[in-house]
């Protein structure tokens, strides 16, 4: 945060960031909500490609800082598998103290911000592996589609994630709100949909989704402790319990079916792939931090 120690041009670095993913989450909610042809469109188009360039200079900032890091992952397929599998340990963020702290002492109204923080930068995982698998390879493109029928609750809309989460959001009368997210959880949805809507980044988008299945059930089982703690209903907390043992087996089939055969067919994948889980990552490591401090925690507790 810029008060309390940051100098002038921390405090302005800080506040562009801040304009910036405002204005980028603005554009990814048009760009992908459903719409009708309007008679300007080609100022529609005009102004996509300014936001575009901007989202590009954006993408290519966070890919340069993981860019080394990333250049060491194996480029075999067992190898890159390996070492992919291992940043459920070694990734960033990984073993936050905020998850721990949530499941064992945040009251409900520290627990209720968190998830509004959360729910707001939701991408839509879904949708985002919709767009990611379009003309993979075969092997890849099945798995990501299994993962998203599973995202979709198989045919049954009870069972789709997403109105899972919203369902929770609504018992606990969460207010979320592009004007009071955090930037850091903004620019995780940002940089999620950023990879997925532009084929360039395809591959680092396969890793970006990738790691979330495989980093995600610890955190999800954490949560869904601290919500039972604090007497929600198992069927409100669902989402969570549900990601908590689910996640686990997509991450092996993700990993085995989409991420393996790619790196097999094109070592040179390797790379882009290590990119986006790394990406991801960081994103998420943000996002815990600042959440640490908007709660009043140090790197392991509360700050008294």
């Amino acid at each position: 945060m810029p008060e309390g120690g940051f100098n002038m041009g921390e405090t302005a670095a800080f506040a562009r960031e801040d304009r910036l993913q405002r204005s980028l989450a603005a554009f990814n909610e048009e760009r992908f909500r459903p719409a009708l042809p309007k008679h300007d469109w080609r100022g529609d188009i005009a102004r996509a490609a300014e936001w575009l360039q901007e989202e590009g200079e954006f993408l290519e900032e966070r890919r340069a800082a993981v860019a080394s890091r990333a250049a060491e992952a194996p480029r075999d397929a067992d190898g890159f598998v390996a070492w992919f599998e291992a940043l459920e340990h070694n990734g960033p963020g990984q073993g936050d103290p905020l998850f721990p702290w949530l499941a064992e002492t945040a009251t409900r109204e520290e627990f209720c911000w968190f998830l509004t923080q959360e729910v707001a930068g939701e991408a839509g995982f879904e949708d985002l592996a919709a767009i990611t698998q379009v003309r993979l390879p075969v092997r890849p493109k099945l798995e990501i589609a299994r993962n998203y029928w599973d995202e979709m609750g198989r045919g049954n809309p009870k069972g789709m994630h997403g109105p899972l989460l919203e369902t929770l959001a609504r018992r606990l009368g969460l207010d979320p709100r592009l004007e009071t997210t955090v930037w850091e959880s903004l620019a995780l949805a940002n940089v999620m949909a950023g990879l997925a809507a532009n084929r360039r980044y395809t591959y680092q988008s396969v890793g970006a989704l990738g790691v979330i299945e495989q980093t995600a059930p610890g955190r999800a089982a954490m949560v869904a402790r601290g919500l039972k703690r604090l007497g929600v209903p198992s069927g409100d907390r669902h989402y969570f319990d549900l990601h908590a043992v689910l996640d686990v087996k997509h991450s092996a089939a993700w990993n085995k079916e989409a991420i393996h055969p790619l790196v097999a067919a094109d070592p040179s994948l390797a790379p882009a792939i290590a990119e986006g889980a790394l990406m991801r990552l960081e994103c998420g490591a943000a996002c815990f931090e600042r959440y640490r401090q908007e709660l009043g925690l140090g790197s392991g507790g509360r700050v008294n």
